[in-house]
């Protein structure tokens, strides 16, 4: 089953280290938190992270963020059906602490937010096969 998640949140993959360039380790941070935090219920595999700008009206953020935005794509698969869902996801996001004042351009809290009617910066849909 294939997953999409959509944030305004940066979780570019850099694979940076410790002594690498710090906001470079800062968007690994975020990337391996979104992992983690998915990782909680089952193993994924990661299958793209990509970065866009344009309109985000159409995704279900929260009210606050809106118009042209800088957004992250990332797109996993999960081996077992029905062991993922959209709630579950939903909920465990809701409040994970991350980084910011990287490359995003919304104005956001230092979380994920998931519930949040104008704060809402990452959404999730299952991508069709």
């Amino acid at each position: 089953m294939k997953i999409m998640l959509t944030t305004v949140v940066d979780i570019t993959e850099t694979n940076a280290r410790r002594g690498d360039d710090k906001r470079l380790i800062n968007q690994q941070a975020n990337y391996n938190t979104t992992i983690q935090t998915i990782g909680l219920r089952v193993n994924i595999q990661p299958l793209s992270c990509v970065s866009h700008v344009g309109d985000v009206s159409k995704f279900g953020f929260g009210s606050n963020i809106k118009s042209k935005q800088r957004y992250w794509e990332f797109t996993f698969d999960n081996e077992y059906e029905d062991s993922l869902t959209l709630d579950m996801l939903e909920s465990d996001f809701d409040l994970v602490p991350v980084i910011t004042g990287l490359e995003e351009t919304a104005t956001i809290n230092n979380l994920f937010r998931t519930k949040h009617p104008n704060d809402t910066n990452i959404v999730f849909k299952i991508v069709e096969e």
